[in-house]
């Protein structure tokens, strides 16, 4: 008996040195992340709004109006704004049975294109006071994925195999910008110039193509973790995130031109979405469960926008049309607009 309670005292013991050996490794592992947590932003700039709808946002665009715009989703989801999106109605079309997921949407003057899934390409003349849908092959590589508007008559399509092809006529003729597909993408973004970038569906490379090449060209990703989002800043480079909420920028936009990667948040960087830029230097980054971070100075500091931590959605895609007019899309009706420095 006596040897049994020797051994109890000795377990207490270790069991003992054991828990103070986990509290004081937690401690130094605080003190040693300086972001762990991010501190929080002085003010707001976000309104949320919130919509009747289940639906997940995924593309914004307004005409030559600021004030008027369209906003689109799945659910065959297609709102407007006639107040620079403080207010949104839903617009009914006529296309039968079948739901839709609206893509992408883009205007030109008055002039606009919405794609989606199941395949389909609806256009607009006037502002969106009626559409019409146009008719597409149905040996079209993939199925819309992401569209442009150029100027009258003229907008290119991307499928999400990466194919492109432009119009001139208003959607009667088409033509092929790139021969082979890229394979199916997880996302796809278009520069100013027309290059495009795109995100395998696997996160396990990144492609990207300039006017007049005839192939989309592969890149390998920098390290074992998967990519998540790609895109490019306001000078034309690229930023990436990937898996584990890790950052990284090619100020170049070249391969070799990767910087470091970063974890802005450890705590809470591993739910990571899209990246916006509003001005060169400021930078908005969203996640899952209402993440929201945010740089002043290109990515070496950042702080947390916690007020809309509460949101119950994840955060899919930051767009900015201005320096003052921008949007977070979210998911079950809800999205964020752009207030400004003023705090909501």
């Amino acid at each position: 008996m006596q040897a049994l309670v020797v051994q109890i005292k000795r377990w207490a013991a270790m069991a003992l040195r054991g828990r103070s050996l986990a509290i004081a490794a937690v401690a130094i592992l605080a003190v040693s992340c300086g972001n762990a947590f991010l501190p929080s932003l002085d003010s707001n700039p976000w309104e949320v709004i919130s919509l009747e709808t289940e639906a997940t946002f995924s593309d914004i665009a307004f005409t030559a109006d600021p004030s008027h715009g369209w906003l689109v989703g799945s659910r065959t989801t297609l709102l407007e704004t006639t107040d620079g999106g403080k207010t949104w109605e839903p617009r009914s079309l006529n296309l039968g049975d079948q739901r839709y997921t609206f893509t992408s949407v883009s205007f030109a003057d008055q002039e606009g294109w919405v794609a989606g899934q199941p395949s389909i390409l609806l256009h607009t003349r006037d502002g969106g006071g009626s559409w019409e849908k146009v008719p597409l092959s149905e040996k079209l590589p993939g199925t819309p994925f992401m569209v442009t508007a150029l100027k009258a008559n003229e907008v290119e399509l991307a499928t999400d195999v990466g194919a492109i092809y432009r119009t001139k006529d208003g959607g009667k003729n088409w033509k092929a910008l790139v021969l082979g597909a890229v394979g199916v993408v997880r996302n796809m973004t278009r520069s100013e110039d027309g290059s495009y970038v795109a995100v395998s569906s696997r996160g396990n490379f990144y492609s990207t193509w300039t006017p007049g090449e005839l192939d989309w060209e592969p890149h390998n990703r920098q390290n074992s973790r998967r990519l998540q989002n790609i895109g490019f800043d306001k000078s034309g480079g690229l930023w990436l995130i990937a898996r584990g909420g890790q950052l990284q920028f090619s100020p170049t936009g070249s391969e070799d031109g990767w910087q470091d990667p970063l974890n802005p948040e450890l705590a809470s960087s591993w739910g990571l979405l899209d990246m916006g830029y509003r001005t060169p230097d400021e930078i908005w980054v969203s996640g899952g469960s209402g993440n929201l971070l945010n740089s002043q100075d290109g990515g070496k500091t950042w702080y947390k926008d916690k007020e809309l931590s509460a949101v119950p959605s994840n955060f899919y895609r930051i767009l900015f049309m201005s320096p003052e007019q921008g949007f977070i899309l979210g998911q079950r009706g809800y999205l964020l607009r752009y207030e400004g420095k003023a705090a909501v």
